[in-house]
This record gives structure tokens, C-alpha cells and sequence, in this order.
């Protein structure tokens, strides 16, 4: 009997001790979730205010600051060079340091990347805006980091974050941010070690922007009959999505080769964006900034040229290989709602439900995050039409290959074979 009391009492210790460190756990990833959404989202609320004031002043108020663009450019990208350091590599630099948690992430981050990408839409730049606010967040995390004197296993954790609450904040999609931190380090698998807290900044970073007043767009909810035929369709489609996503990270680099004889960073960004006003002036401006008419015309089902995807590819292409900051994410959106609106009609679907999967699936393939991306699409779109979004997503993700928009990124599984 006094050996069974014991064992029993040794039964209840080691449950009540397994208890405490799941708690400590839980109480640790929650307050890491805390201490990066909050500031992030703070952040993403400026950024998000003053982009949004900056596109609104050109568009209506100033057009002709387009044709001060190559100029504009020049001082961006001296700025960086001059005085960015280690900041100037932006989110591979993130990524990096998620992996390794070996070098700090320069303070001079965050407001270098927000005012020169503001600027950058003031001038008409084709960029666009998940770069900068996962850059703002990382870089006042990491701060907050090494302030606290973390750990080098905590502040990976942090900085997971940090890229849930930035991506989460600056798009209102809390949900697919924290699958895409979690999803973006590696190709092929999904990371959970810092799970709770990556959902936590997410919601945190989300809740925070919603709280001081910002108001995303509202996008339709779309609703999908699935049947074989359109599972077809929808995977032919995705295969465009696919070598899309892998030609805009071809376009890219190929203009960064292209500039690269030119020895000084600034006078480079001053010619490609050279060719975006010579560009803007023939094709007009549709493709400048983060155009986001255009893919609210192609969600609408409203007429969109049929290059009009190639055209915003091309200018982006530009402006970020020239040097310029901000991201490819929202410019990845645009491009893709103008394929699936291109690609409807000959492939006889409604051109709402392919430009919101093209939407999602051209920057799924990009980024190499398709779990991520099909959940945007739901929290964008709701979830009518989940099945052909994912599998427009997984498609377009197999067809892209392993280059990508972050090159920061580990190979974990391969895509084929």
C-alpha cells in the first residue's frame, strides 16, 4: 500500500511538473506573440496612413511628381547605400536571421524602409508593402530582443513573430500571417516551433491596426460549384500561375544583371525607373504604385487588358530590380487578379472566382507558401470556393521551381522528386 501511495504521489508530481512547463510555455509564447504584434501593428497603422495619404496626393492632387520618379529613385537607393548598412538587404536579411540568429537586424531598419517606400508611392514606384511592414516589425522586435538580452532560441522565436504580425497587420489577414511565418522559412514544411506566438503578433499586430482606425478594402465573397471539370480547369490555370510567379522572379533578376555594369547602386535606379515613366507615358498609369484599381476592376469582372498582367510584371520588375524598396507581394496580387481575368473567358470560368484564385496563387508561387496563400484567399474571400483556390495554389506552387521571391529561403523537400 505505501508503494502504491508513492508511485501514485511520484504519478501526480511529474503530471503537476509537466503541467507548470507547459504553462511556462504557453505564458512565454504568448508574451513573445504580445511584445511583437503590438509594436508592429503600431507601426503598420503609420505606414498603412501615410502610403495611403501619399498614392491619394499624387493621384489626385499631383500627377506630374511621375515624371520626378528617376530622381526620386536615385536619392531612395543613395540613401540606402550611403547610410542602410546591413538593413539595405530587407527581408532576406529577416529571413536569414531566423535561421541563423547570428547578427543583429540594423533599428535604422524600420524607418529607413517606411519613409523610403512611402516616397517611393509618392513618385509613382511599382512596389509593394508586405516587405516594408515585415521589415518595420523584425527590425523594432529584434530591438526589443536585444534590449531584453533574449536568447538566441528566443529571439528566433520573436523574430517568427515579428513576420506573423507584420504580414498579418499590414494586409488585415492575421491567419494566413502566421501560416506565413511559419511556412516562408523553409520550402517544403511547415516550422512549428513557435507557433502560438506567431498566431498571437498576428492577431495582436491585426487587432492593433483595426483598433487605431484603419480600414482595409473589402474584397467580394466568392462561391464556387465543384465538380471535375473545374478542378481541370483551375489546375490548367494554376500551371499559368505557376511560370508567372517564376517569370516575374526571372524578370527581376535578369534587370538586376542588366543594371549591374552601372557601378553606382543610385544612378541604377535612376535608369530602370527611367523605363517605368517612358513606360507609363505609352501604356498610361494604371501599373504604377500598387494599382490596386486594377485588380478590384479584374474582382469585379469588369474589362482588363489582356497583357495588363505583363504590363504590371514588367514595371515591377523594374522598379525592384532597380534597388527600390517595399515588396512584391501586393504587385504579385495584381499581377495574378489580371491573369485569372485574362484566362476566364478561354477557360470559360467565371472571371471573379479565377482573378481572386490567380490573386492568391501567382504570390503562393512565388513565395513558395501555398498553405499560406489558400488561406489568404479564404480570409479575403471567404470560404466558397476554398477547394479550387487550394488547388490553384498547390498548382501554381509545384510549377513555379524552387526560385522564388526570398532567396533567403532553405530547401527542406524538394518539389519534384
Amino acid at each position: 500500500m505505501v508503494r502504491y501511495r508513492a508511485s501514485s504521489m511520484g504519478l501526480v508530481l511529474a503530471a503537476m511538473n509537466r503541467a507548470a512547463r507547459v504553462a511556462r510555455h504557453l505564458v512565454r509564447q504568448v508574451g513573445l506573440g504580445l511584445l511583437a504584434g503590438l509594436p508592429a501593428g503600431v507601426a503598420s497603422f503609420v505606414f498603412l496612413e501615410l502610403l495611403d495619404a501619399a498614392v491619394e496626393f499624387r493621384v489626385e492632387q499631383a500627377p506630374w511628381l511621375l515624371w520626378l520618379l528617376p530622381a526620386a529613385a536615385f536619392v531612395i537607393v543613395a540613401a540606402y547605400h550611403h547610410f542602410g548598412g546591413r538593413a539595405a538587404l530587407g527581408t532576406t536579411l529577416v529571413i536569414e536571421q531566423v535561421h541563423e540568429s547570428n547578427e543583429d537586424i540594423p533599428l535604422r531598419m524600420a524607418p529607413l524602409v517606411m519613409l523610403a517606400t512611402v516616397a517611393g508611392h509618392l513618385f509613382g514606384a511599382s512596389v509593394g508593402r508586405e516587405g516594408t511592414a515585415i521589415q518595420m516589425s523584425a527590425s523594432l522586435s529584434d530591438g526589443l530582443a536585444k534590449l531584453l538580452r533574449f536568447s538566441r532560441f528566443h529571439r528566433r522565436e520573436l523574430l517568427v513573430a515579428a513576420v506573423a504580425a507584420g504580414f498579418g497587420s499590414v494586409f488585415g489577414i492575421p491567419v494566413a500571417g502566421a501560416v506565413f511565418a511559419l511556412e516562408v522559412q523553409t520550402i517544403g514544411r511547415l516550422r512549428y516551433e513557435a507557433v502560438l506566438a506567431a498566431f498571437t503578433a498576428a492577431f495582436a499586430g491585426d487587432q492593433v491596426v483595426r483598433w487605431l482606425g484603419h480600414e482595409h478594402a473589402v474584397s467580394p465573397q466568392l462561391v464556387a460549384d465543384v465538380d471535375a471539370w473545374l478542378v481541370l480547369r483551375v489546375g490548367l490555370a494554376g500551371i499559368a500561375f505557376g511560370a508567372t510567379a517564376a517569370l516575374f522572379v526571372w524578370t527581376t533578376r535578369r534587370v538586376k544583371r542588366a543594371l549591374a555594369p552601372i557601378p553606382y547602386p543610385p544612378l541604377r535606379a535612376t535608369a530602370a525607373c527611367t523605363v517605368v515613366v517612358l513606360g507609363a507615358a505609352i501604356l498610361g498609369r494604371d501599373y504604377l504604385s500598387l494599382s490596386l484599381p486594377l485588380a478590384a476592376s479584374a474582382l469585379a469582372g469588369a474589362q482588363v487588358a489582356s497583357l495588363a498582367w505583363l504590363a504590371k510584371l514588367v514595371f515591377t520588375s523594374l522598379s525592384l530590380g532597380g534597388g527600390l524598396p517595399g515588396g512584391e507581394v501586393t504587385p504579385l496580387f495584381v499581377i495574378g487578379a489580371a491573369l485569372g481575368a485574362a484566362l476566364a473567358a478561354p477557360l470559360g470560368l467565371p472571371q471573379p472566382l479565377l482573378a481572386g484564385i490567380g490573386f492568391a496563387a501567382v504570390f503562393g508561387g512565388a513565395a513558395n507558401t501555398p498553405v499560406a496563400c489558400t488561406l489568404l484567399f479564404v480570409e479575403l474571400f471567404g470560404s466558397g470556393a476554398v477547394v479550387p483556390a487550394a488547388i490553384g495554389c498547390t498548382v501554381a506552387y509545384v510549377c513555379s521551381g524552387h526560385i522564388g521571391i526570398y532567396p533567403s529561403q532553405r530547401i527542406e523537400v524538394p518539389k519534384h522528386g
